[in-house]
């Protein structure tokens, strides 16, 4: 009995270290992925102060377009994006009563759509900090991608208490392949999600190509492209 005592005890002990080392080197790894995800994101937005480019955002209700608009960006010397505004397509607008009342519900949803445009900018692209101060709060995992998505770091409450941003990356070389965001507009019941494809120019810059949000109460789909990248000066 006393063998079979022993035996148990030596067990029970070298689960524990073992469970110990792994999750040491789980720790490990994570940190050593969102460092590489750190820099990377830094060196994009620097490099991205080099160049100009043309953004164009689309919002549709029930797969109806309701508003495009086409904007000249650039970083200013604050480090946010100055947009300045090329194109849009011109609101109808009819007379009357009828015309007062679809007026009205028109400006309910342009103050929706609007939200939904704003809450893509706290998301793209993803901000070092706020990818570190998760981190610290114990609040990141790392996982495995779909085949051929490299691997896949989890951010709960990046932005919004429940809210999730996940993004793949190419181990090789810390390339961003893409992210998903699931969040909410106000309430966690009006959920929104958020696919953003990322794109390489030349010089090796990554940048967010598309952005796709999907406001599943309202209908409502916001597209943002980002396009026609080119070198000040």
């Amino acid at each position: 009995m006393k063998v079979v005592s022993i035996c148990r005890t030596s067990i029970s002990g070298l689960m524990t270290v073992c469970l110990s080392a792994t999750l040491a080197a789980q720790s490990e790894m994570l940190q050593t992925h969102v460092a590489a995800l750190k820099e990377s994101l830094t060196q994009s937005r620097e490099q991205l102060k080099q160049y100009e480019w043309v953004e164009t955002t689309v919002v549709l209700q029930n797969g109806e377009e309701k508003s495009t608009k086409q904007y000249h960006a650039r970083y200013a010397a604050d480090g946010t994006v100055q947009k300045t505004l090329i194109e849009a397509t011109p609101e109808k607008k009819q007379r009357g009563l009828r015309g007062h009342i679809i007026e009205k519900k028109k400006e309910e949803l342009t103050d929706y759509m609007q939200r939904a445009v704003a809450l893509v900018k706290l998301y793209v692209p993803p901000s070092s900090e706020k990818i570190q101060a998760v981190k610290d709060a114990g609040n990141a995992s790392l996982s495995a991608a779909e085949p051929g998505r490299g691997i896949r770091l989890n951010f709960r409450n990046y932005q919004m208490p429940g809210d999730m941003l996940t993004i793949d990356v190419d181990p090789k070389n810390t390339r961003l392949l893409g992210a998903t965001v699931s969040t909410y507009l106000d309430d966690p019941r009006d959920a929104v999600e958020l696919v953003i494809q990322f794109g390489l120019l030349p010089d090796g810059t990554t940048y967010p190509a598309s952005v796709n949000l999907n406001a599943q109460a309202k209908k409502v789909t916001v597209q943002v492209t980002n396009a026609d990248y080119r070198k000040i000066g």
